[in-house]
């Protein structure tokens, strides 16, 4: 169906609850790779007026809520690596600001390696149950939130900072719109 190759990040337009909220974070994934999509390092690292927020950094930023989402509040295991060996701090002024010393590719194969990652991670976790299942994650009061609400604050996430990354590419190169054209694969680095 020429739909779902040439729009593969879209959800069933008809599916399951989990289709639907698992769909829902991968379009956000997607339309966040698009905007940040093959840039040199100086697209990388462009700034908007006295903001220290770049492309780069950004990049940095989720990769680490993926793996930390997947790991530590889906689990409450370690993050793992990369991060325990990469320098990382757990700030995100860390992220942000050591982004500016790694290259396109390794900020590339960060975030993709952190989506593989996640995706592997939450289809185990799929396997033993459905999105009621309890995480490891909870609420000030210490009550813990389910797998639904788990995905819901990471696409939440990533609406936020693809809203960011929006304003960035445009400074960068004038590239705009909502959604990755038609048959858009992100650039192997």
């Amino acid at each position: 169906m020429a739909y779902r190759d040439d729009y593969w990040w879209e959800f069933p337009l008809a599916g399951t609850e989990t289709e639907h909220v698992v769909g829902a974070l991968d379009r956000a994934r997607a339309k966040f790779r698009w905007k940040v999509d093959g840039l040199d390092k100086d697209g990388l690292n462009a700034r908007l007026g006295p903001s220290t927020s770049t492309l780069g950094g950004l990049l940095k930023h989720l990769a680490a809520v993926e793996d930390g989402t997947f790991t530590l509040r889906l689990t409450g295991m370690p993050i793992g690596e990369p991060w325990e060996s990469n320098g990382w701090d757990t700030t995100n002024d860390w992220e942000f600001g050591s982004a500016a010393d790694d290259s396109p590719e390794e900020l590339y194969a960060l975030w993709d390696g952190a989506v593989a990652r996640s995706r592997a991670r939450l289809a185990a976790a799929l396997t033993g149950g459905d999105l009621d299942q309890l995480v490891h994650r909870t609420w000030l009061d210490g009550s813990r939130f389910n797998l639904r609400r788990l995905l819901g604050e990471l696409t939440e996430e990533y609406a936020r900072h693809t809203g960011h990354a929006d304003m960035l590419r445009e400074a960068v190169d004038g590239l705009v719109g909502v959604y990755p054209p038609a048959g858009w694969q992100p650039i192997a680095r």
